[in-house]
């Protein structure tokens, strides 16, 4: 398995440079979770029912620098 893996790769390796970045492309992509379009539908939603809530005053926000004052004490320990 190992040679074989060095064999495609050396061959990937002397693809020209566009065919060798399709190929990175697929295999990139033969990498991703069959649920990650359902992933990123739920986080859309979700952003957007933030943003509503936003909107309608359900959700208060909190500038910046204050987050980041909080966050700082936790990340120091």
């Amino acid at each position: 398995m190992i040679r074989n893996s060095a064999k495609v790769v050396n061959d990937a390796l002397s693809l020209p440079p566009k065919s060798r970045a399709k190929l990175a492309e697929k295999l990139l992509k033969s990498l991703d979770d069959p649920r990650q379009k359902e992933l990123d539908r739920l986080w859309a939603e979700e952003a957007e029912d933030r943003i509503d809530a936003y909107e309608t005053g359900d959700l208060k926000a909190i500038p910046g620098k204050e987050v980041f004052r909080g966050l700082k004490p936790r990340t120091t320990r």
